[in-house]
């Protein structure tokens, strides 16, 4: 389809006709691929590194092939060449190292019949921060934030701004976007993002971003990025791209190359860097549909000879996968469809290119070219920018008005998966795409958080007022949101920022009436043997007079669109001292290939009224007497700072503990503990540590959380002033 150009947005095309903006253009980050708005997608610099040497905040890494360019950075900007990496050599590779391994997925019983299993998937290209200034474990807001209720806004509320991705079941890749001619044109993946990605199931790749001349590219950064070495036959700048993935732990690599002026024997090059990579190592390789076999640059929109070698050549895959040009027609990717069927290619390892960074789910798509033919879909979807949802969020809302945006993106005018609405101008990709999502085996545990917040809590008590953002303690959340069942179907769910249990956000469910509202949560694979004990613990907040049951299937629906059989389970209430919160265990039977399908809930209220209220901060299903994970070893301080108002910036390490899902560091102090941070790695940037009066080192405190989230006892790390 012919995407509608937006006067207020003028395109690549525009720019390079304009003329007078091509010398800015190396100021500007990678902001498009095939005809793209000339709108920057990041600042070209950075603020200045907080810290100072050795302390200095530690940020996600970027480069240039080989040769940087003339002249000066920016402030802010370190301009590196790939070749010179030597991952023994970077202080930050701790911080920028991915922990969590690839989550196995499954594919549940659809929750409609429209969108088949097996069908097409969706690849997302996502700009989460600029190329530069991007640090390496979120942010945490400033000790001094003040705390609001009612969802308003905080002081330093501005951490929690960040694109908070949750609907992982729809993505069968994540592309980490950027890169720009004035800041580095390979960009790897931050640690929280392939953590995140990773908990779902969900593969990350890096950027190789080439860009148009009329962006500051250069064909020398192209040439240097293909060099072989006639001597072994390798290609040296692969091998570092590979080397690059590995001690990150990400998954692969999205080659962008958009610089003009290149010829045939380019061309060629290419092709032998792109065999090179698939044949070194099993990273995922997604060419973009921008470079022809002649060596120039010229949109094909469609898998045709002029980029069929890219992805497959002389009888062999080179690229894993294609994204395709924006400007598709129907007839186009039928086409193409053929075409990778007589390679015996997979056809949804292409994706059709949507742009929806400017309009998001109000972008017009042409829905049956991808649907009308086949409910499986011709090829694939691409997304360029689907965090519209966040960037078009107020800057004064609250992180709930952004997931709202992002619920309508993904599962359509409906907010029920269940529920679709195909003939919408935007259905939701939940109305054409089948969910797959991470197995969800004992022990597991949820506090159903979203990975940012406006405040963070540790077993029901707030232990930070601070706004903050790290996907890499993002739960695995319940993949249908939200699917209601039942007379009580008007009871709503959302994510609540106010009153955590623990983490950054509850489950929040209101309009309960006495008719029931059964609520789906999670698919379930755990084999509950005979004897193992095992319990489903639910942590709650609700009005009084709501009856809350335990919805447990022990087996699949028998079709598409059909309610998993639930058994419905009851439990005391045990109140949890010191908060406001109770605690129900509702002890699972077990028995020979008894085997645990699916979990929800069951929802009455027992009051008059217009409908209560009742929240979920923790789901855990485990044996009753799971041990928590073993405290943390070696903590260090590996750098510090002295601040101008006489507190601490730290660099702190320690040795991974068995069986941890992600680590929380906190400051012991006279009022109980303050929270520093969590994270899935295992080192973390610290800054605002006090001192207190008559205090002669401050005592650091290190909690290994588990998989069911069981908390360790703590690692003590002293910092003397």
């Amino acid at each position: 389809m012919d995407i509608p150009h937006d006067p207020a947005r003028p395109t690549r095309r525009c720019v390079i006709a304009a003329g007078t903006l091509i010398a800015l253009a190396a100021a500007v980050s990678a902001t498009a691929l095939g005809r793209r708005p000339a709108a920057a997608s990041s600042p070209a610099g950075a603020p200045p590194r907080s810290g100072a040497g050795g302390a200095a905040r530690p940020e996600a890494a970027y480069w240039f092939p080989d040769s940087v360019p003339h002249g000066q950075p920016d402030e802010g900007v370190v301009w590196r060449s790939l070749l010179d990496y030597r991952p023994q050599d970077d202080p930050d590779l701790p911080y920028n190292t991915a922990t969590v391994p690839l989550a196995e997925r499954r594919t549940p019983v659809g929750p409609h019949p429209g969108a088949p299993v097996g069908g097409a998937r969706v690849q997302s290209l996502v700009s989460f921060a600029p190329t530069s200034g991007n640090p390496s474990q979120g942010e945490w807001g400033t000790r001094s934030s003040s705390v609001e209720g009612g969802g308003g806004r905080r002081a330093g509320g501005s951490s929690a701004r960040y694109y908070a991705l949750t609907h992982w079941s729809y993505l069968e890749e994540l592309v980490f976007w950027g890169g720009s001619a004035s800041e580095g044109l390979i960009l790897a993946p931050n640690a929280p993002v392939v953590d995140a990605a990773h908990r779902n199931g969900v593969p990350v790749l890096g950027t190789v971003f080439l860009p148009p001349t009329a962006y500051g590219g250069d064909l020398r950064w192209t040439r240097d990025l293909v060099r072989r070495d006639d001597a072994t036959g390798r290609y040296p700048v692969a091998d570092k791209l590979v080397e690059v993935a590995r001690v990150c732990g990400f998954d692969g690599w999205f080659i962008n190359a958009e610089t003009s002026g290149g010829d045939t024997a380019l061309a060629d090059a290419v092709r032998g860097f792109l065999r090179h990579m698939r044949a070194a190592s099993a990273l995922r390789v997604c060419w973009y549909d921008s470079m022809t076999t002649s060596g120039t640059i010229a949109w094909q929109n469609r898998l045709n000879d002029a980029n069929e070698p890219f992805f497959h050549d002389a009888g062999t895959p080179v690229a894993h996968t294609m994204f395709l040009n924006f400007d598709w027609t129907a007839d186009g990717l039928a086409d193409s469809a053929a075409r990778a069927t007589r390679l015996d290619r997979d056809p949804h390892e292409l994706w059709a290119g949507v742009d929806v960074e400017a309009r998001g789910y109000r972008t017009p798509v042409d829905w049956d070219a991808l649907f009308a033919a086949d409910p499986a879909g011709v090829t694939s979807i691409g997304f360029y920018r689907p965090e519209w949802t966040h960037t078009s969020t107020p800057e004064s809302a609250p992180p709930g008005e952004f997931h709202r945006r992002d619920d309508r993106f993904w599962t359509g005018p409906s907010g029920d998966p269940s529920a679709p609405a195909p003939s919408a101008r935007w259905p939701g990709v939940s109305a054409h795409v089948a969910d797959r999502c991470a197995a969800v085996v004992a022990p597991f545990g949820t506090v159903f958080n979203t990975g940012h917040g406006l405040r963070y809590a540790v077993e029901g008590r707030i232990v930070s007022d601070r706004a903050w953002h790290h996907l890499g303690v993002q739960d695995v959340l319940p993949p249908r949101r939200w699917v209601r069942r039942g007379d009580g179907t008007s009871a709503t769910v959302d994510f609540d920022f106010d009153t955590p249990f623990h983490g950054g956000n509850s489950l929040l469910c209101a309009g309960i009436t006495a008719a029931p509202a059964e609520i789906d949560l999670y698919p379930v694979r755990s084999v509950i043997a005979a004897g193992t004990d095992t319990v489903v613990e639910l942590v709650h907040d609700g009005d009084a007079g709501t009856t809350v049951e335990l919805a447990v299937a022990w087996a699949d629906p028998a079709r598409p669109g059909e309610a998993p059989p639930y058994a419905y389970l009851t439990a005391p209430v045990e109140p949890i001292p010191g908060t406001s919160w109770s605690r129900s265990t509702f002890p699972l039977p077990g028995g020979p290939g008894r085997t645990l399908r699916a979990l929800g809930v069951r929802l009455r209220s027992n009051s008059e009224g217009e409908g209560t209220r009742w929240r979920l901060g923790r789901l855990r299903l485990a044996p009753r007497a799971q041990q928590p994970p073993g405290r943390p070893r070696a903590p260090r301080i590996e750098a510090a700072h002295t601040d101008a108002d006489g507190s601490a910036t730290l660099r702190v390490r320690w040795c991974a503990a068995g069986s941890a899902r992600h680590y929380e560091v906190a400051q012991a102090t006279p009022d109980g503990p303050v929270l520093f941070g969590a994270t899935a790695s295992t080192a973390h940037y610290l800054t605002g540590v006090r001192r207190y009066p008559g205090e002669r080192a401050a005592r650091l405190e290190i909690n290994a959380v588990g998989d069911d989230y069981r908390r360790s006892a703590p690692a003590v790390l002293r910092y003397t002033w």
